[in-house]
């Protein structure tokens, strides 16, 4: 069974006091307010996905049309000035991004180190994993790696046995938290054996106590690169949650309604990520660049890149990272990882090719009507600078998506347990149904 802790830490005593505010507050709206039309769903969006259909409620982030994404109500740009900062780095600790995502408050200096002190008492992997990787096929995805790692941990679980031997409902919530510490404690080590195996000399580089979580990963990989460190910082803080609607976190959130535990739940929401359609933007948008700098002898200048855009869209294609479904202004995220870019590696030839894109691409995009939105998006940079840091590998992309998006998978699981979230089942029509119901 998995790991727990003796003494509550500060986290969970937040959470536990938090629990009977938000159940009194989502209580009082459900009897006052539960027969109230929240959304009209027409025929198109049905078919469509459900796209723009509020089916939800996540109190960890919301989509703004025009800031981005807030996390528990805060922008980008605030968290990166507020939050406590990593040892000798501009950006801010995992750990303190953790505490604030499940507590909805602001962590102290103190609050964000014991986080990254749980995560390296709970790092350690059972070797089953890694006997586990290592009988795979050494073509196998890597994304079908990290998926099949995580599931092989529901061994580890808390909740499970707890469960089983007759657990009250209210406490459900406290397995949850002790599954979410002691899976996301594991991911980048997880993730950085992966790489290892697949690209490397398949060798294991324990993490080093001395860092944060999230620069631990580059070490894990042989990368003590500091800029590459602090990218990581960055990145990870970045991806960690987006709502609670999108593939991955609807996916999860499905599965821990059934009550499977956190294992199963991180596992399927990585299974959604993996898809083209979700966590392999970043890797296309690349791509893209890379395909595009091929297209000209020399390094190209910016009339020759919007001429390269209007040809590639004139041919019936789109051009990856540009567009967002909600979002009706520049991508924060994309912003805060420009940022990076000019103060890092101004002069590295991809990285500017991605400049040169960002300069012309709203513009071509607006003047041929192609989409509602035309600017960036998170994904159209990330790649141009992981592989400046020699992450060159496009089919690993996801899983560095995939170990973020765990911060907030996690937190929307352990808070449904805590509300007492039920299981969802939403009601199917068929077609034949649509139809009379329209011709009525």
């Amino acid at each position: 069974m998995g790991k727990t802790v003796k003494n509550d830490i500060v986290m969970k005593q937040r959470i536990r006091e938090q629990i009977p505010g938000w159940s009194k507050r989502i209580s009082k709206l459900i009897k006052d307010y539960g027969t109230n039309v929240i959304a009209d769903v027409t025929v198109e969006q049905i078919y469509g996905g459900i796209r723009n259909v509020p089916i939800q409620v996540s109190d960890i982030s919301y989509v703004d049309a025009q800031s981005g994404i807030r996390l528990r109500g805060y922008n980008i740009a605030e968290l990166l000035n507020l939050l406590p900062k990593a040892k000798n780095s501009k950006y801010p600790m995992t750990g303190g991004l953790y505490y604030l995502l499940m507590t909805d408050e602001f962590p102290s200096e103190d609050e964000a180190l014991q986080v990254e002190e749980e995560w390296r008492e709970r790092a350690e992997i059972p070797t089953y994993v890694f006997d586990l990787l290592k009988s795979l096929p050494i073509t196998t995805h890597p994304m079908t790696m990290f998926s099949m790692a995580i599931l092989s941990m529901h061994n580890e679980s808390v909740f499970t046995p707890r469960y089983i031997d007759g657990m009250k409902k209210t406490e459900y919530w406290d397995a949850y938290l002790e599954d979410s510490l002691n899976l996301t404690a594991k991911l980048p080590a997880i993730a950085a054996f992966i790489y290892n195996l697949k690209y490397r000399d398949g060798s294991y580089i324990p993490p080093d106590p001395k860092l944060d979580w999230a620069a631990n990963f580059a070490h894990m990989i042989g990368n003590d690169n500091e800029e590459y460190k602090e990218f990581c910082r960055l990145f990870f803080f970045l991806l960690s949650d987006h709502e609670g609607a999108n593939v991955s976190a609807h996916t999860s959130y499905i599965v821990a309604s059934a009550l499977s535990d956190v294992y199963y739940a991180v596992s399927a929401g990585m299974d959604g990520l993996a898809g083209p359609l979700h966590g392999l933007a970043n890797e296309e948008c690349l791509r893209w660049l890379l395909q595009m700098r091929e297209s000209f002898k020399e390094t190209p200048t910016l009339e020759q890149v919007r001429q390269y855009e209007v040809d590639w869209l004139n041919s019936g294609r789109l051009v990856p990272g540009y567009g967002h479904p909600v979002l009706r202004v520049t991508d924060p995220r994309f912003t805060a990882q420009f940022k990076f870019g000019k103060q890092y590696l101004p002069d590295d030839e991809i990285f500017k090719l991605a400049e040169m894109v960002y300069q012309t691409v709203p513009d071509v995009l607006g003047q041929m009507n192609k989409v509602k939105n035309p600017w960036p998006n998170v994904d159209a940079i990330t790649g141009a600078i992981q592989q400046h840091y020699g992450v060159t590998q496009f089919d690993f992309y996801t899983v560095l998506f995939g170990i973020s998006r765990s911060l907030g998978l996690t937190t929307h699981a352990v808070w449904c347990r805590a509300l007492g979230r039920p299981i969802e089942r939403p009601k199917s029509l068929t077609t034949r149904i649509l139809e009379q119901m329209i011709s009525e």
